[in-house]
């Protein structure tokens, strides 16, 4: 399949990035909150069930093939694999851990893209201002969360920041398989359904396995938690960041998202009254030269002349 590539990130793109960005940081807010109602994984696999089905039914109105052989199949289940379980790690570790906390160990992984796919895709090799800005951008993130980390919630909190980064790793290495392989040649619509189809099976066995109690009657706030998970976090997000992955470079979309843990931050300050620091700020300004710095255009060298 054919796809118009483009190496740098254009206006679209940055539109679709920010409100996937603005939602994800709220998504994280929104699990922990459901927490007392649905158990982690429950949650994760009962989103991914009907991100599936939701997926299933764009595919087939937009007349999208989900069957035939394009030779995707092992990166296809591997990719699935590594999503089931970032999230699985990602939903668990919001029990020891808070949302904003969590989050910076989760947005670990365009380190991880930047370091692996230039291995597999050398024309994605970021220049010495990338990495200036790629460290940047890291530098705000550590810096908004300051207090997080210096005066962290009651009682340890290391078993959740591990499964954070694990689940950071494991976000890395599915945008390494998806960039590094055939899964590049695909629809978005067929990548994605790798990926929530292998956990949507998955994922309610991994809850049994662990004990979790499934709750059926749902409040009126776990119904629409579920809800926003499932159509936009888990279906409408995914779909989009699949698409921009098939049409710009992974290693500069992947900078972009470290906007997700400021998010994060300002949805916890609004919903669980935690204060607005200055470091929220500065690391906002900070933040935002660092995603400049990636996705400014190296200008080209110019030609040489010629020999008479």
């Amino acid at each position: 399949m054919n796809m118009l590539r483009r190496d740098h990130l254009d206006g679209q793109a940055v539109g679709l990035l920010l409100l996937c960005c603005c939602f994800w940081g709220f998504q994280q807010v929104l699990v922990k909150a459901t927490l007392p109602e649905l158990a982690p994984v429950f949650q994760a696999a009962v989103r991914f069930a009907g991100a599936t089905m939701l997926l299933w039914l764009w595919c087939r109105w937009r007349g999208i093939p989900l069957s035939g052989s394009t030779g995707t199949l092992v990166p296809g289940l591997l990719a699935g694999a590594l999503f089931a379980v970032e999230f699985a790690c990602l939903n668990i570790g919001l029990q020891y851990t808070t949302a904003s906390r969590i989050t910076v160990f989760l947005y670990t992984s365009p380190f991880w893209v930047a370091l692996l796919v230039p291995v597999f895709v050398p024309t994605e090799r970021l220049g010495a201002r990338q990495w200036v800005g790629l460290a940047c951008a890291f530098v705000a993130v550590m810096f908004a969360l300051w207090d997080s980390f210096t005066h962290g919630g009651p009682g340890q909190t290391w078993q959740g920041d591990l499964l954070g980064l694990v689940a950071g790793l494991c976000w890395g290495l599915t945008t390494v398989v998806i960039r590094s392989t055939r899964l590049i040649t695909i629809s978005a619509e067929r990548t994605l359904m790798y990926q929530v189809a292998v956990s949507a099976v998955t994922l309610p066995f991994l809850s049994l396995a662990m004990g979790e109690t499934w709750h059926w009657q749902w409040s009126s706030f776990a119904a629409t938690s579920i809800a926003l998970q499932v159509v936009i976090g888990g279906f409408a997000s995914y779909l989009t960041w699949m698409w921009l992955l098939t049409r710009y470079p992974a290693t500069k979309i992947s900078a972009f998202v470290f906007l997700t843990p400021l998010f994060a931050l300002l949805f916890g300050a609004l919903w669980l009254d935690e204060p607005v620091t200055t470091h929220l700020l500065a690391a906002l300004a900070l933040v935002t030269i660092g995603i400049m710095l990636v996705n400014r255009k190296t200008p080209a060298k110019p030609a040489l002349p010629k020999a008479s």
